[in-house]
C-alpha cells in the first residue's frame, strides 16, 4: 500500500490534533479563564483611573496572552509521547518538519485563536481606545504564532522531561523579550498617533524567518531527545 499524500497527511494531523483537543475543552477554556482574571485583577491593583490603565492596557494584554500560552505549552507533544505515536510520527514516510508544523498549527488554534478573540474584551477592560484595538489584534495574530514556533522547539528540547513547565518558562521568556518589546511598540505608537507599520514589519519579517526555520529545528531536536 502506498503511504497517504503529503496533503492528505497533514490534513490527517491538523484533524487529529484538533479533534483530541475538542474532547479535552477545558483544557482549551483555561488559558481564557486566567487571562480574563489576571486582567480584571489589574483595574482593583493600580485603581480605576482611566489614563493609567490606558497606558498599560497594550503591554497588560500582550504579557496576559503569553503567560495564558504557557499555561497550554507543556501538553503541546505530552501526550503523544505517552501514547509512543510521536516515535510513529519520526518513522513515518513524510518529512518530520511538516508535521510538527501541522501540529504546532493545531496548538496555536486551540489555544491562542481564543486568547486573541478575547483580546478587544481585555483591553476594553482597561479602557483602551476604540481606534487602537486593530493594531492590538494584529500584533496579537503576528507575534502568538512566533510564540508557539519558539515554544515548539523548547518543548521538543525537553520531550519526555518530568516536570519541565519551569524550565520552558525559563528558557522561553528571554526568547520572547523582543516579541513582546515589537508588539507593545505597535500598540503604543498607535495609541500616540504616530507611524506604527515598522515594529509590524519587524513582527511580519520574524514569523516569516521562524515559519521556515521552527519546524525544522523542532524535528532535529525531537529527534535528539527522543535519542537521549
Amino acid at each position: 500500500m502506498n503511504p497517504p499524500g503529503l496533503t492528505t497527511a497533514c490534513a490527517a494531523m491538523l484533524r487529529r490534533d484538533l479533534t483530541l483537543a475538542w474532547r479535552r475543552r477545558g483544557d482549551i477554556a483555561m488559558p481564557v479563564l486566567y487571562a480574563l482574571i489576571v486582567t480584571m485583577l489589574f483595574p482593583f491593583a493600580l485603581g480605576p483611573e482611566d489614563t493609567l490603565l490606558q497606558r498599560i492596557a497594550g503591554g497588560v494584554v500582550l504579557v496576559t496572552v503569553l503567560l495564558a500560552m504557557l499555561l497550554a505549552l507543556d501538553a503541546m507533544f505530552s501526550s503523544d509521547i505517552e501514547d509512543g505515536s510521536l516515535e510513529q510520527l519520526v518513522l513515518a514516510p513524510q518529512p518530520l518538519a511538516l508535521m510538527l508544523a501541522m501540529k504546532i498549527l493545531a496548538h496555536w488554534l486551540t489555544t491562542a485563536l481564543p486568547l486573541i478573540v478575547i483580546a478587544p474584551l481585555l483591553a476594553g477592560m482597561l479602557h483602551l481606545p476604540t481606534a487602537v484595538m486593530p493594531v492590538l489584534v494584529l500584533a496579537l495574530l503576528l507575534s502568538t504564532p512566533m510564540l508557539s514556533l519558539l515554544g515548539a522547539i523548547l518543548v521538543a528540547l525537553t520531550a519526555g522531561t518530568r516536570r519541565s513547565g519551569m524550565l520552558l518558562a525559563l528558557m522561553l521568556l528571554p526568547l520572547c523579550v523582543p516579541v513582546v518589546i515589537f508588539a507593545a511598540g505597535a500598540v503604543a505608537a498607535s495609541q500616540q498617533g504616530l507611524p506604527w507599520l515598522a515594529p509590524i514589519a519587524w513582527l511580519g519579517a520574524a514569523l516569516v524567518l521562524l515559519l521556515v526555520l521552527a519546524p525544522l529545528a523542532c524535528a532535529a531536536a525531537l529527534r535528539i531527545a527522543l535519542d537521549a
